[in-house]
């Protein structure tokens, strides 16, 4: 007889979803795989209902819900980790040890140790792009090259837009002094090389910082900066470029996130990307 008992488990709204596949890596228990273009919850007994795929999803179509589910199983969980190798195993149990689950945590190093497998969970995880599920639409290979000529029509040189050092997210102190009541832009690493007159069109007279919402592992942190930039920097305006790939829009969604936690209210502009260099669509959210 199968045990069922009520407790949190995570829910798929499936008319939101469109099967990115961004929440399954960050699942390390392997409770979700793409199924017909859907993500799914594929057993409850692999789902702990901590919700680490919540904050990764593009579309905010996971949440959580309490209802009768098959019991949690952390021994048949391992079974199914440790067939993914040791940057699985590592964020599994960072994962239980994070959310305080040490009777988790501790049957997971018995099944560790009868199989022998020894972790070191200091050790960073190597790349994650390793660990994309396939047919990703962010990923898929599409050649352009033949799409239309791409004659340049211009004599001389430009001057860069950029007046500021460093732009990366993770490496910028929010209370930089070119942050200060300016109009700042959050761009996605890839748009830059997409649309041709970006220092032009967007760059010129803002503060700017990039990230990538599908390989950075810092949402929290960035959450932080965005809602100081706002507070402390007190920003006059925040636009948000992202590519057209469903990924991408992790990044509005984390501006979003942090205009909320922010006490200061500010205009959000979105604009979306195309990847063959246009603008498919440009609005105040």
């Amino acid at each position: 007889m199968i045990y069922m008992a009520k407790r949190k488990i995570i829910k798929i709204d499936e008319e939101k979803c469109n099967g990115c596949g961004v929440c399954i890596p960050t699942c390390p228990e392997g409770a979700l795989q793409v199924i017909d273009d859907k993500a799914r919850l594929i057993s409850d007994i692999f789902c702990d209902g901590l919700g680490a795929c919540i904050g990764h999803c593009p579309q905010e179509a996971i949440t959580t819900e309490e209802r009768e589910a098959e019991e949690y199983d952390e021994k048949k969980t391992m079974e199914n980790i440790v067939k993914a190798g040791k940057n699985t195993i590592i964020a599994h149990l960072n994962h239980l040890k994070d959310h305080g689950e040490m009777g988790y945590y501790n049957e997971a190093l018995e099944v560790l140790e009868e199989k022998g497998i020894e972790v070191n969970l200091d050790e960073k995880p190597a790349d994650k792009c390793a660990n994309q599920p396939k047919g990703c639409p962010g990923a898929s290979v599409i050649d352009i090259s033949d799409e239309k000529k791409r004659n340049i029509e211009e004599s001389g040189t430009r001057n860069s837009q950029l007046r500021q050092w460093p732009i990366q997210f993770h490496l910028i102190p929010p209370n930089a002094p070119y942050f200060q009541r300016k109009d700042v832009l959050l761009v996605a690493d890839c748009v830059a090389y997409s649309l041709a007159d970006f220092h032009k069109d967007y760059l010129k007279g803002k503060s700017i910082a990039i990230a990538c919402p599908k390989l950075d592992s810092n949402q929290d942190i960035y959450e932080e900066k965005l809602a100081a930039l706002i507070d402390d920097a007190k920003i006059n305006t925040l636009t948000v470029i992202t590519m057209e790939v469903p990924c991408c829009s992790g990044l509005l969604n984390l501006a979003k996130n942090a205009s909320k936690k922010a006490s200061r209210k500010i205009s959000i502009k979105s604009i979306v990307v195309g990847i063959k260099g246009k603008i498919l669509k440009e609005e105040w959210v």
